[in-house]
């Protein structure tokens, strides 16, 4: 029986993704006052429903994306951490875990997380041209692949490589907020799942799910069309996916 206190986002369905790039979703989990991180880390922000959800995005995913700071911090990977999303993953002809990626402007990366030690799923990494080569060097000897991507504009370059080299149908981008702002700077985020927690964070700190560079303008604005919003009474959360508002 479906537990309707969650959205199912093992059967949800995409678009094909455009000719020349992945179809690119994001997925934030955010406090009912819009912060994404409590003492430097999203930890308790969300639910272990929060999390399954996190991971059936995943069964949808070629590539999962995180920023380098987002690495540091959390030490992502791209497991499903469950048989059963496992199974329909296989049942779909796909690998048992998507291409977990990172990219890093100075390749200060936490070589002894799991993304480099453990062999479960395979990883790559988008590395800056403007990196230190000792930096770049100490990646390649954990054994995973190290892209070179242009300093100043590495996100075409990443996302070429990932549907050409790669092939990538679709990206999962879990964040952190500065790698979301250069994706909707650039226009290129196709979906936008989001969480919101019953908690008010408060503070100074007014980091957010998507976080840009250029200053905020009305011409700058991405419109959304909202898919789904389905509340949990059980822990108070809001899960919703909007999809981006092409001109028509």
């Amino acid at each position: 029986m479906r537990d309707h206190t969650k959205p199912d986002y093992v059967s949800i369905e995409f678009p094909d993704p455009p000719p020349d790039r992945p179809y690119v979703f994001t997925n934030m989990v955010m406090s009912a006052d819009g912060k994404v991180v409590i003492e430097g880390t999203e930890r308790g922000l969300g639910s272990p429903i929060d999390q399954r959800l996190m991971r059936e995005l995943r069964v949808h995913a070629d590539v999962v994306l995180n920023g380098a700071g987002t690495l540091r911090k959390s030490g992502t990977s791209s497991l499903l951490a469950s048989d059963e999303l496992v199974a329909v993953r296989r049942l779909r002809g796909r690998p048992p875990a998507p291409v977990a990626a990172v990219l890093s402007a100075s390749g200060d990366l936490p070589l002894e997380r799991p993304f480099f030690t453990s062999r479960e799923f395979p990883a790559v990494v988008y590395l800056a041209s403007t990196a230190p080569p000792d930096r770049a060097a100490a990646a390649r000897a954990t054994g995973r692949d190290v892209i070179e991507v242009p300093a100043d504009d590495p996100i075409p370059a990443m996302l070429h490589h990932m549907h050409h080299s790669l092939g990538a149908r679709r990206l999962l981008v879990e964040g952190g907020p500065e790698i979301n702002g250069r994706l909707f700077d650039l226009g290129v985020v196709d979906e936008y799942f989001l969480t919101i927690g019953p908690r008010v964070v408060g503070g100074n700190v007014t980091l957010t799910p998507v976080r840009s560079s250029r200053p905020a303008s009305f011409d700058a604005v991405t419109e959304l069309d909202l898919l789904s919003a389905v509340p949990n009474p059980a822990t108070g959360e809001l899960y919703v996916r909007y999809r981006r508002r092409r001109a028509s």
